[in-house]
Parts: C-alpha cells; structure tokens; sequence
C-alpha cells in the first residue's frame, strides 16, 4: 500500500510518498522563513498564500522522484489539524481534491499524530507502550502512547509552548526568526553557570508545563546584565544567557519525562516535534532514560519538524484502519489529540 502526504498546517510545505514495503519513496519540504523573517513570525494569511504557490508543484515533484503516477497511489493523507486554519484548509482542500480527481479515498491526519509516529521511520522503532514528549513551537505535551490511536494526554502547556519560548526569548537577544536554532546555537558559546534561570512547575506535583514566565525571566536578565557592556562583553553576556535559558527548558523538559516514566512504569520514552532536534534535550534524555534502564527514541533531524513523511506514516496507518474523508471535509484549527479513535 502506498500514500502521499500533504503538510500545511504552518509555515512549511512538506510533500512524501510512503510505501508500507519500501518506506520513504520521496518527499520535499519548502520551508517559508524567508517570507516570515521580516517580520519576526509566521504571518497567517502569506503562509497561507505561499501553500497555495507550492503544494502542487512539489506534489509533481515528489511524484517524479518516485518514478510513480497517481495511478500508482492507494490514497491520499493530509494535515486536517491543529495548526492556522488558512493554511490548513490549502492543504485539506487540494488533497480532497487530489483524491476525488484521482478516484482515491482521502484521509484526515492529526498533525501531531504525525509528529508521535515520526520516529517509526526509522529502522529502530519504539515497542508500544511508550511516553511521548511533543515539543516544537506550537505544543509541549506528555502523552502514553499504547498503540497507535491509544493515547492518553498525561501534561500539557499551560501558556507558552517550549519552541515558542525559545524563539520570543531568541528575538529579545536580538537574534533573527526562527530563533531557536540561532539561541541554541549561541548557547554554545556560554559559560555554563554564569546565570541561573527558574525550572518552572518543577516543584510542585504534576506533569504540566509553563515557560511563559521563564521567558519573562530571561527577558529581565537581559536587561539587568546588559547595559553598559562593550560590544564584547554584551555578546558573552547574551551567549551566556542563552545557555542558561536552554539548559532550564531542558531540565525542566527531563524532570517531566522522568516523572511521567516513573508514573506509567514504563522506561521508553519517545520525543518529537522541532524541539526535539536540539542537541543539549537529546543528551540529557539519553541520560534520563538509561537511569532507568530504559531508552530514547527520536526521529532524524529532517522529520522533527513539519513534514510530509511523517503526515504519510500516519495516513497509512489511518488508511488501513478505514479513517476516510467525505466530500464534505474540514479543517480542525483546535483537535484534541486523546479523541482520536484507535488502529485496530
């Protein structure tokens, strides 16, 4: 069986083709921080326009690499939600279209049921049962994963997500959207210590997160430290900073995995979404799993962010499981991931 996947839920295009015998047939990702870089975030409607400039060019690209025709398709998956329901609604309605023209079912993917199957691209794949972290820009979350539409929502973000937090406290040091890589990237020119920084939530029971006020934290760290500095000491200063404020993301990050572990008694944990691609999170989790006998799985950097291998797995799965679209489809902006319905 074999599915094309269409990922428009933000600010990257990303097109694949899985096949169920040979895995990953092609896939291209467009991303869109060019267009967004002026104005130091995603802008809803030219994300939205840029989809509509993309998608069917790269959909006849990704078709080309495989050497297949849509003759060749079982169906077609696409991002239904959450995300910015203009972008969405580009992506829902060209695979809808795709697949009525086609004469293929159409199928509905959670696009952070993408991200928590991500790693099963890989040649090590987690066993179920697991707990996942989702963590990127729009979501931090801890879920018990059981099977493949069994999920159980166990701590979520009550305000800033973990990538949001990274790039807001990224721009107050001045560096350029998308700030998160260019913060980590910083931090790694910091002198660990220098700086200490709240783990927020870390002191109470519970596996929820905030990060809003340790953002604000940084933000006032910043401006306490920072003035009257020479060009020299201002970039040490900022570089230390930055190293401060990754490590509490993470620490923060694996005091809530290990507690959820411990809870579930379970030792395999698995992480996805753009966050999880930061280096400094990934060794640290090693470390927290092995404490317990356990271990971390994670996708390869190109599918921690968006992408249409990851919405193509999961559509294949769904696909299998009779998840089908009518003629009538809709964008889900908000979509709870516990709702959806299990993979038998």
């Amino acid at each position: 069986m074999r599915i094309l996947g269409i990922e428009t839920s933000c600010d990257e295009t990303g097109i694949a083709i899985y096949d169920e015998e040979q895995g990953i047939m092609a896939h291209r990702l467009y991303s869109q921080i060019a267009v967004h870089a002026d104005y130091g975030g995603v802008v809803p409607e030219l994300a939205s326009r840029d989809h509509v400039r993309k998608t069917i060019p790269l959909i006849k690209e990704v078709l080309a690499d495989a050497k297949l025709t849509p003759q060749d398709l079982d169906g077609v998956a696409y991002t239904a939600g959450p995300g910015l329901v203009g972008a969405l609604l580009v992506g829902c309605s060209i695979g809808r279209s795709l697949a009525y023209g086609w004469d293929l079912p159409a199928v509905p993917v959670h696009h952070m049921e993408g991200h928590l199957l991500a790693p099963m691209l890989e040649d090590k794949v987690p066993e179920f049962p697991f707990v996942a972290l989702l963590v990127s820009g729009g979501h931090t979350m801890l879920v018990r994963v059981d099977g493949i539409g069994e999920y159980k929502l166990l701590g979520e973000s009550v305000d800033d997500a973990a990538g949001e937090a990274f790039d807001k406290t990224a721009k107050l040091l001045g560096l350029d959207y998308p700030g998160g890589p260019a913060l980590a990237k910083m931090a790694e020119q910091g002198v660990p210590g220098r700086f200490k920084l709240p783990r927020p939530m870390t002191d109470r029971p519970g596996l929820d997160f905030s990060f809003s006020g340790l953002k604000t934290a940084a933000g006032t760290l910043i401006r306490q430290e920072c003035k009257e500095l020479s060009q020299a000491e201002q970039a040490q200063t900022y570089a230390d900073i930055a190293h401060a404020f990754q490590q509490a993301v993470v620490d923060t990050l694996a005091i809530k995995c290990k507690r959820a572990l411990v809870q579930e008694n379970l030792n395999r944990l698995v992480i996805a979404g753009g966050v999880s691609a930061n280096t400094s999170l990934r060794e640290k989790l090693a470390i927290t799993t092995k404490k317990l006998g356990g271990e971390v799985f994670y996708p390869r950097p190109e599918f921690c962010t968006d992408n249409g291998a990851m919405i193509a797995y999961a559509g294949l799965q769904r696909l299998k499981s009779g998840t089908l679209d009518e003629l009538t489809f809709k964008a889900q902006p908000r979509w709870s991931l516990d709702s959806l319905p299990p993979v038998k």
